[in-house]
């Protein structure tokens, strides 16, 4: 009969490599869409001001799994490029970019407008253009002001991402399905195992990364709380 070591390698060798991988994918595709609707926010005139609105609205009022089904099964011809077998799979890391983007807009948005306007004014009067202070003076600081929360995100996305065993995919979750499935009186130890698992890919990044960021960040004369 297998043991906790046994359900624990199983798991963590069949799921967790897909599970970092949707992670990973759909907070890279978040951030780049995040950066770009908060620069709409923040920047951009009232139609795309209220068109960045809109999307922030309507991706972060769908549930993560409703929108994974609307990719994989109501259009999956949007990823005609994709390899048949893998189109699940890229459903899903899309489904988590979009609505990852719609939360980090709002991190990123915030970030930028915590920025000093001091420093912006400086910047301008040492003869910069608008486009030199947003990248040499605003961008660095408002990523660094958006960490903190940002790794929260991380959070989110992670265990959003056990979602994926809805269209099939092997991840921790399903993985530990599989696994008490084959043991049946496993059950409980099983999904006590993922739990687990969990808790340390998310608790040790948004407690230790994420105060430790806040507490740079004080000592440095910026965010707040």
């Amino acid at each position: 009969m297998p043991d906790l070591a046994d359900i624990l390698i199983y798991i963590v060798t069949k799921g967790l490599a897909q599970t970092l991988l949707m992670t990973v994918l759909g907070l890279l595709i978040g951030f780049v869409l995040g950066i770009i609707l908060a620069l709409m926010r923040v920047y951009a005139g009232k139609e795309l001001n209220w068109l960045a609105s809109g999307y922030e609205k309507i991706f972060r009022g769908i549930p993560i799994l409703v929108l994974i089904y609307i990719f994989a099964f109501g259009v999956p011809e949007l990823f005609w490029y994709v390899d048949p077998l893998q189109r699940p799979l890229a459903s899903i890391i899309f489904a988590l970019g979009l609505r990852s983007g719609a939360y980090q807009s709002q991190i990123f948005r915030g970030a930028i407008l915590s920025v000093n306007p001091g420093q912006i004014e400086a910047a301008r009067a040492l003869g910069m253009s608008g486009l030199q202070t947003f990248r040499h003076v605003v961008l660095p600081q408002a990523l660094r002001l958006a960490m903190p929360s940002w790794s929260n995100e991380y959070s989110v996305v992670i265990k959003d991402s056990s979602f994926a065993y809805a269209v099939g995919i092997v991840e921790l979750t399903r993985a530990a399905y599989n696994f008490s499935y084959a043991f049946r009186g496993f059950w409980t130890v099983s999904i006590g195992v993922l739990a687990i698992l969990y808790f340390l890919l998310t608790y040790p990044i948004t407690k230790l990364f994420g105060e430790h960021q806040t507490k740079k960040l004080k000592k440095l004369g910026m965010g707040g709380g």
